[in-house]
């Protein structure tokens, strides 16, 4: 782990544990060996360092490139691993840079509803993570989160300090019928769906 890594990895850990209480349940679910692809629901902009906290190396994740303003916040973002996404202008780079870094036995986070809960309800998975999925084989690792939006809702600016618990849910393994069948967008989006089921159930 390179050290600005670890100071962000120890930093959020510090806090995550005494600020909020944070609870882990199905810890002995998690993968920690090869390429996963990480899966959760979106509540907070907590959620990155939040899930980080979990393993001890590094992984990487999607950030808004309008998140990184000004030459410091670019730097930060990019050395603690983040993936730039143009949201207004989506297009296929941000899923080949997932899908070449889960081959090089890397570990990413993705969610698949692609935005933050508005309600604390969970949307409907994308189907570009159905295709992540199949085109990586990665196993993918499916986790819920609760309590992140109480503590830091979107619109907000005022952080709470209320008690954040992560579901760790058993890892899935796509079979061979699901890579040979799941074609196009609705195979993709099946694969999404289940992503997303298996999420809800952790």
């Amino acid at each position: 782990m390179r050290w600005v890594y670890w100071f962000g990895w120890s930093l959020f850990g510090s806090a995550y544990r005494s600020l909020f209480g944070l609870k882990v349940i199905g810890r002995e679910n998690l993968v920690r060996d090869g390429a996963v692809l990480i899966a959760s629901n979106h509540e907070s902009f907590l959620d990155p360092p939040l899930i980080g906290t979990l393993y001890q190396d590094e992984m990487f994740y999607l950030a808004r490139k309008t998140l990184m303003k000004g030459a410091l916040l670019k730097w930060i973002y990019l050395a603690w691993n983040s993936i730039p996404v143009d949201q207004d202008r989506p297009d296929m780079t941000s899923l080949k840079a997932i899908i070449k870094l889960l081959a090089s036995g890397r570990r990413v986070l993705i969610f698949p509803e692609g935005e933050r809960s508005l309600d604390g309800n969970m949307g409907a998975a994308q189907p570009g993570v159905g295709l992540i999925a199949v085109k990586s084989n990665a196993v993918i690792q499916p986790i819920r989160i609760e309590g992140a939006r109480e503590a830091l809702p979107r619109g907000s600016g005022r952080i709470r300090f209320t008690q954040i618990t992560l579901y760790i849910g058993k890892p899935i393994r796509l079979t061979e019928d699901e890579l040979n069948t799941a074609k196009g967008k609705h195979g993709y989006q099946h694969i999404a769906d289940r992503i997303m089921d298996a999420i809800k159930t952790a």
